[in-house]
């Protein structure tokens, strides 16, 4: 068995989440400064700006899913009325805490929970499901929650887009003040967009890095190193970390270091990875020689359209932008774009039980694909959380038989 090559920033990487849970554990333990909730691709520039310390359960769900203890959790949020059949981030995460666990616990010293919020803000852009799960909390904690309605099923992103969901993100700002006292600061939001900015076109540098022949990095190390983009935008601890990271990539190019060691086939990944089983997937592609280049999943913290010159509508315009929001016909030709770009031999679609809207395979996407420019595609069954979602042996037998057919039309 090939051994799976790993950076040595992902020791940094530690280092800077471990950093990160402290620094929210410490703000809730003392009271200050407040600490809010934010979904993934929410408004984390406006948080900082206002003062918060923010806190990502999705993080929090994802490491439930890659420890493997998710499973054991969702059954009680079904019990209480939450369906087998919803996100299994939520599931899992509401679960957990109704039993009084989290792996943070486990992972860092002193921690023994999650933090209770002063308030949780959401954007729909990714689903409807992440309100849910924010409003589930807010009635638990009796603290506000609010958020942003977003725009679904959008082709091009119009000024009519913007304008609305910028009006938007300012009456946050005035109710966010209004709920919990704390006050924007305007200068303070220019510089944290930009940093979210710079941070975002550092993200995306790393994940071009696959551009390369032979790669250097893979869509697994890709859900690894994704962390600082997602919990620490707008702070330039995330962009240290990913200059850190560029510089022994580049390395890696220079020394002509493969991921995948003898790469004879590139793949791109469409939709949620399957937390519990990375290591699995990881070495099956290994074995089969095959690097998985890219993903839609780790390009959604790429947001180009920030500027901190324009806070409020370069905001609403990069959260709108957001791949999962747009229609099929944007999609199809993002997936054409990406293959130029990645050179790609085939697409692997995740059709994720519990996520929907991060499965683009259900409404004959992958066919039309096909037809329009000739790109093999397979698709698994599987979940990001829910492991019972999952046939391994079902998975590996499509997959093998998927990349011996690639072999074949070289």
């Amino acid at each position: 068995m090939v051994e799976i090559r790993k950076l040595k920033t992902a020791k940094l990487m530690k280092k800077v989440m471990a950093d990160h849970f402290y620094e929210i554990d410490a703000a809730m333990k003392a009271g200050n400064p407040k600490v809010a909730w934010c979904t993934s691709v929410g408004p984390a520039e406006l948080l900082r700006a206002m003062g918060f310390v923010v806190y990502f359960p999705e993080n929090h769900a994802a490491i439930l899913g890659a420890t493997r203890t998710a499973t054991d959790y969702i059954p009680v949020a079904n019990a209480i009325g939450y369906s087998p059949e919803i996100c299994s981030y939520l599931t899992a995460d509401v679960g957990a805490y109704l039993k009084g666990f989290t792996p943070l616990a486990k992972i860092y010293d002193g921690i023994e929970s999650i933090p209770k919020p002063d308030v949780l803000v959401y954007n729909t852009n990714q689903c409807r499901d992440v309100k849910d799960w924010f409003e589930w909390y807010a009635r638990r904690w009796d603290v506000p929650c609010l958020g942003i309605e977003s725009y679904v099923n959008v082709g091009e992103v119009t000024e009519t887009h913007v304008q609305g969901i910028a009006g938007q993100f300012k009456k946050l700002a005035d109710d966010l003040t209004a709920a919990t006292g704390n006050k924007l600061d305007m200068d303070k939001l220019a510089e944290t967009v930009w940093l979210s900015r710079k941070c975002s076109d550092l993200w995306k540098e790393v994940l071009e890095m696959a551009t390369h022949k032979p790669s250097p990095l893979t869509f697994f190390d890709g859900t690894i190193h994704m962390g600082p983009a997602v919990v620490m935008r707008g702070t330039q601890v995330a962009i240290d970390y990913y200059e850190t990271l560029l510089e022994e990539l580049r390395g890696w190019v220079a020394e002509g270091v493969a991921a995948v060691p003898g790469e004879k086939f590139r793949i791109y990944w469409e939709g949620m990875p399957i937390w519990g089983k990375l290591r699995e997937n990881a070495e099956l592609f290994l074995r089969l020689k095959t690097a998985v280049v890219a993903s839609t999943y780790c390009n959604s913290w790429i947001f180009t359209a920030l500027d901190g010159n324009d806070p409020w509508n370069s905001m609403a315009r990069a959260y709108t932008e957001l791949f999962i929001v747009r229609d099929d016909d944007y999609k199809e030709e993002y997936f054409i774009k990406m293959k130029e770009l990645f050179d790609y031999d085939g697409v692997i679609f995740h059709d994720a039980k519990t996520c929907p809207n991060n499965s683009n395979c259900r409404y004959g996407l992958p066919q039309r694909l096909q037809e329009k420019a000739g790109v093999p595609f397979v698709t698994i069954d599987g979940d990001l959380n829910d492991l019972r979602c999952y046939s391994e042996e079902q998975a590996i037998t499509k997959i093998e038989a998927f990349i011996e057919q690639l072999g074949e039309r070289q």
